[in-house]
């Protein structure tokens, strides 16, 4: 079963920063590493990412720079302190939205 779009659009930023906290990448290792953790639930088109990638690095939760590897240069994309502080923020918001709407549709304890 396909997951709505709406819903992936609310959760792209956590997801993002999640996997950037764990490890720097460039932007289709991202869209690769997503896919794989989710098991293909969450597939996102190099058109939704880049726009968000620079919105993030714009608010200075991420940094981009230039390498080469194996003969090709990537922008890759690492996780600021003030990245890492968003997570912890977003991560609280995500586990208060979660239990809210377990509790709704009758899922919560």
């Amino acid at each position: 079963m396909a997951i709505n779009k709406e819903l992936l659009k609310g959760s792209t930023v956590i997801l993002l920063l999640s996997v950037l906290s764990r490890k720097e990448m460039y932007g289709y290792e991202l869209i690769k590493e997503i896919e794989k953790s989710s098991n293909g639930v969450f597939m996102m088109k190099e058109g939704t990412l880049y726009p968000i990638l620079h919105t993030l690095e714009a608010e200075g939760w991420l940094e981009a720079y230039w390498s080469q590897h194996e003969g090709r240069k990537r922008k890759y994309y690492r996780i600021t302190e003030r990245g890492r502080d968003q997570i912890r923020e977003k991560k609280e918001e995500w586990v208060r939205f979660r239990t809210a709407v377990d509790t709704v549709i009758g899922e919560g304890s």
